[in-house]
């Protein structure tokens, strides 16, 4: 899967939020200063083209939408940056994540609760 650039991850997050958007819908989503259609029209052609996006015509106009889920997407950025930064350790990836974000006391039992859920599935 490619990578978006910040700002098509930017157009994307509102797709995936509207689920399918015409241009006007798309332009709505942004807040001020909003970006010129022609520049939101250029990122939607990129995106078409790395097939994170297409369209169904209704007349003149094109009703866009998500070709791939946001989970999909940043699952394999997550893998990727494990992969890439933490020798493919996933648990060098939970300390750096757990001591370098500030979580918060309630933030990290949340964690826990969703690791030891992971774990009682594994072992059936």
């Amino acid at each position: 899967m490619q990578q978006l650039t910040n700002a098509e991850e930017q157009l994307m997050e509102h797709l995936w939020q509207l689920e399918k958007a015409f241009m006007k819908d798309l332009l709505e989503a942004y807040p001020e200063p909003k970006p010129a259609t022609t520049t939101v029209a250029t990122l939607l052609k990129r995106m078409i083209d790395k097939q994170f996006v297409a369209y169904t015509e209704f007349g003149n106009s094109r009703e866009y939408y998500p070709l791939v889920k946001k989970t999909d997407y940043f699952s394999k950025h997550v893998n990727g940056l494990i992969s890439n930064f933490f020798n493919n350790s996933a648990s060098q990836f939970a300390s750096f994540f757990t001591k370098e974000t500030n979580l918060s006391q309630t933030e990290l039992e949340e964690l826990k609760k969703i690791i030891d859920s992971e774990i009682l599935k594994k072992k059936k």
